[in-house]
């Protein structure tokens, strides 16, 4: 198999994580810190869900939560995931079909990385897989989106 297009080998592997006892307005400061709009949960490295800049604002402050509510309440706990070993091929197929644009990897129940469509895209080799990926989530753009299931 072609080494490039293991995920492992494409993966953002320092990824910024929060815990449960993080509230939303912490969420909100690592995003921006971190120019980010995705956080893993993480119960020691065990991912337990995920939080989006989408939830923030759809689950959390639309629903009038405070700052200091924690992110239990505004988090996505079923998570479509893939293990470090899965091609690219995988990733994307799974990527396009549940229309996820960021894609936790977790090995034995611990989040190891992240691929996203930026991770795939800028690999020549993987440019095909996420024009693909793209193409998939821009065709359902019409339809309300989807959390990372």
């Amino acid at each position: 198999m072609d080494q490039k297009k293991i995920i492992k080998n494409v993966m953002t592997k320092d990824c910024v994580t929060a815990t449960l006892q993080d509230n939303i307005y912490e969420l909100a400061v690592l995003m921006k810190k971190h120019d980010t709009g995705f956080i893993p949960i993480v119960d020691g490295k065990r991912l337990i869900g995920v939080v989006t800049d989408r939830d923030l604002v759809v689950r959390g402050y639309a629903e009038k939560h405070s700052g200091s509510t924690s992110v239990e309440h505004v988090m996505t706990t079923e998570i479509e995931t893939l293990p470090s070993d899965a091609t690219a091929d995988e990733a994307v197929e799974l990527m396009a079909a549940r229309q996820i644009r960021r894609l936790p990897i977790v090995d034995n129940g611990e989040l190891v990385g992240i691929v996203t469509l930026g991770d795939l895209a800028v690999r020549e080799v993987l440019m095909t897989e996420a024009g693909h990926a793209l193409s998939g989530i821009s065709e359902h753009e019409h339809r309300e989106p989807q959390y990372a299931h």
